[in-house]
């Protein structure tokens, strides 16, 4: 009886779970190859591809019974990352490689049937677990860079299996991959590209200081878009520690081209079609949705009112906690998700309600019709409403430069380090993220600007979360 140890992970939301692959070689069975371990089909499926693989670099598999244990086995295995290290823990027991090093790596990837060794989801975080572990990696060799942003890690970014089997034996060496940052692009839209719309710009300024979200209603054509394209030029980097919790979401995603890292915050932009698992999070293998994607950058909703009401309305758990949850039967999952919503919709239906000359006869009623469709406690949750009025054709043709994206820039990075220093002692950066207790320490009111906000919360029926965050966009 042979039994040889490798290890491996399971995706848990951005969690990385530690699974030991165990295989075990007994006498007779005439072949056989079972994968126990609760494994999904893709798992299952790996028999054939690690038999093929094995078949690629001159080895079949030994005619006895050969069985492998994902344990814990009681947590759900999915993906096609469980290829290597099962073929590696099969070639373990077999002799083809020590199976005391084995134990030492924590291995993710995909077998082709020629035996290479195919990008896979998920390998920034399975590096933190390796780390963590005090364990090494081998990973294929296009998900190097992504493992290479994990300091101090031994890492294999192998292409192929013949070359890891040679890398072990001596035969050849695998180098170290160099981790890799994005190229930032010098050509990104800038605000001063946006004619007019001043009120419109500046509540942008306001919104990216404090981290505000931000409704914008005007007309078709009016620049509501471009404004919204322009939010993450006037934000600031992100952080090493930001970057790296945004890339680890991406690398689950499998949307971190070439393991390169990017200081630039995120913009997502879902087409209003978008299902409430596209949006939130979900489907068969509880991937992260556009919510998680735009973690510590910009979720653009154009055309609010066309998405779906009841997705609409699953935002308004992640907008107040910062994070979505996605409950299943046989899973309980958390995405960080603290994005910034910027939102864009026309008054009415035909986008006209103001010009009595191309406004349809149902009008004002449509536009009632039309902005009932997104409930009030998610349009309580958007701190900034602002007009984007139609623009003349004085505004269209005015020549005069407008202020760019570098110089309201950095007023918003100076805004940013005096909110910075305000809140050190509170754990938090911006005034958007400022809780009930934050507020009652930085927003304290005179009686006379106590008095008149009374006044208008009575007049305007406006509820207690809006109370609150009238004081967070006024500091």
């Amino acid at each position: 009886m042979t039994v040889s140890h490798i290890y491996t992970v399971a995706f848990l939301g951005i969690e990385a779970r530690e699974v030991d692959v165990q295989v075990h070689i007994a006498e007779g069975g005439g072949g056989q190859f079972n994968i126990v371990g609760l494994a999904d089909k893709a798992v299952a499926e790996s028999r054939e591809r690690v038999r093929a693989a094995l078949s690629a670099i001159g080895l079949s598999l030994p005619w006895q019974r050969v069985t492998v244990n994902l344990a814990p086995a009681d947590m759900p295995k999915e993906g096609s990352h469980y290829d290597l290290p099962i073929a590696l823990g099969l070639l373990a027991a077999m002799g083809v490689l020590p199976a005391d090093e084995m134990a030492g790596y924590l291995a993710l990837g995909e077998l082709s049937l020629d035996g290479q060794v195919t990008a896979v989801a998920g390998v920034l975080p399975a590096a933190l677990a390796a780390a963590e572990a005090g364990r090494g990696i081998v990973c294929p060799a296009a998900n190097g860079p992504e493992a290479a942003w994990v300091g101090g890690l031994d890492i294999v970014a192998t292409p192929s299996l013949i070359g890891f089997v040679n890398h072990i034996k001596g035969v050849q060496v695998l180098g170290r991959p160099e981790a890799k940052l994005a190229d930032e692009a010098t050509n990104a839209p800038d605000l001063k590209d946006v004619k007019g719309q001043e009120s419109a710009k500046r509540a942008l300024e306001i919104a990216a200081a404090g981290g505000h979200n931000m409704l914008m209603i005007g007309p078709p054509g009016s620049g509501k878009s471009m404004l919204a394209q322009r939010l993450p030029g006037l934000l600031p980097p992100l952080d090493a520690k930001e970057a790296l919790e945004i890339s680890m979401i991406r690398s689950l995603a499998g949307e971190l081209p070439d393991g390169a890292i990017s200081r630039r915050r995120p913009f997502r932009n879902p087409h209003h079609s978008a299902s409430m698992a596209a949006l939130i999070g979900g489907g068969l293998k509880v991937k992260p949705g556009e919510v998680s994607l735009a973690h510590l950058g910009v979720l653009f909703l154009d055309e609010l009112p066309e998405f779906q009401r009841a997705v609409l309305d699953s935002l308004r758990q992640p907008m107040e906690t910062g994070e979505a949850v996605v409950a299943r039967a046989n899973a309980h999952v958390r995405y960080p998700a603290r994005f910034q919503l910027v939102a864009a919709m026309n008054p009415c239906r035909c986008g006209y309600l103001s010009d009595p000359a191309r406004a349809c006869p149902r009008a004002p009623k449509c536009a009632i019709d039309y902005q009932s469709r997104i409930s009030g406690p998610l349009f309580d949750r958007i701190d900034i409403h602002v007009e984007a009025p139609a623009l003349g054709i004085n505004e269209l043709r005015d020549e005069r430069p407008c202020e760019s994206s570098a110089v309201i820039r950095a007023r918003i990075r100076a805004a940013r380090v005096i909110q910075t220093e305000r809140y050190k002692a509170d754990g938090i950066r911006c005034n958007a993220r400022m809780g009930h207790r934050h507020i009652r320490r930085h927003c304290a009111l005179t009686k006379e600007l106590g008095d008149l906000l009374q006044q208008a919360m009575e007049q305007l029926g406006l509820s207690a979360r809006a109370y609150d965050r009238i004081l967070k966009v006024s500091r």
